[in-house]
Parts: structure tokens; C-alpha cells; sequence
């Protein structure tokens, strides 16, 4: 079983950066996609960003490109996601995601692992 826990969360104004971070305790990191989603007030879940597992590949949903950006560190068990440039409409929960297959990541369903998300307040 993959324990994802995401940090990182928390208010800040429009034009601002958050880095979230999302760690996990096993050893079976190194070999998993890793992804964020998001889930807005009234919104459903979307894909934000995904990293393979070698970091090789990345993907990003085009409302973040060239604003977020999703990298890991196999030694610390850790995938990070910095967001610059940020919106109001980036106001969402945060959830980490990772699976054995990066296209399971990249279209959503069936992920396997799930964190319990961390909340993003983008005030005007």
C-alpha cells in the first residue's frame, strides 16, 4: 500500500507561488507515475500535471501551462508541484495521485493511489 501525504496548501493573493509537496514513505516510489489533480468549489476532479517515473516525461492541463511545474526527487520519496503566476480560479483541493502506468495518470481514471489533498485559496 502507497501512503501519499500532500503539504504545501494555503491562502495566498493573485499573482503569488505556492510549491505543494507530496511524500510517501514507499519504497516503490521510484517505479510510479505521479500526478495532481484538483477539485474547485462546484467544480469535478481535473488533471493538473503528471511526471513519469523517471522524470523524462512530464504533462500539464493547458490552464497551467507555463505556470505550474511538477518534478520529483527519487531520493526523498517526494513529487513537488511549484505554482507560480496564480488565479483565483486556481482556488481548488489539491490531490496527489500515482500509479505503476503514466497514462493511467494522464487520463484519470483508475488511478490507484490517492493522497487526501491539500487546499489552494488564490484570493483577487
Amino acid at each position: 500500500q502507497v501512503q501519499l501525504v500532500e503539504s504545501g496548501g494555503g491562502l495566498v493573493q493573485a499573482g503569488g507561488s505556492l510549491r505543494l509537496s507530496c511524500a510517501t514513505s514507499s519504497r516503490a516510489f521510484i517505479g510510479l507515475a505521479m500526478g495532481w489533480f484538483r477539485q474547485g468549489p462546484g467544480k469535478e476532479r481535473e488533471f493538473v500535471a503528471a511526471i513519469d517515473w523517471s522524470a523524462v516525461s512530464t504533462n500539464y492541463a493547458d490552464s497551467v501551462k507555463g505556470r505550474f511545474t511538477i518534478s520529483r526527487d527519487n531520493a526523498r520519496n517526494t513529487v513537488y508541484l511549484q505554482m507560480n503566476s496564480l488565479k483565483p480560479e486556481d482556488t481548488a483541493e489539491y490531490y496527489c495521485a500515482a500509479d505503476p502506468t503514466y497514462r493511467v495518470i494522464l487520463g484519470s481514471s483508475g488511478v490507484k493511489y490517492w493522497g487526501k489533498g491539500t487546499l489552494v485559496t488564490v484570493s483577487p
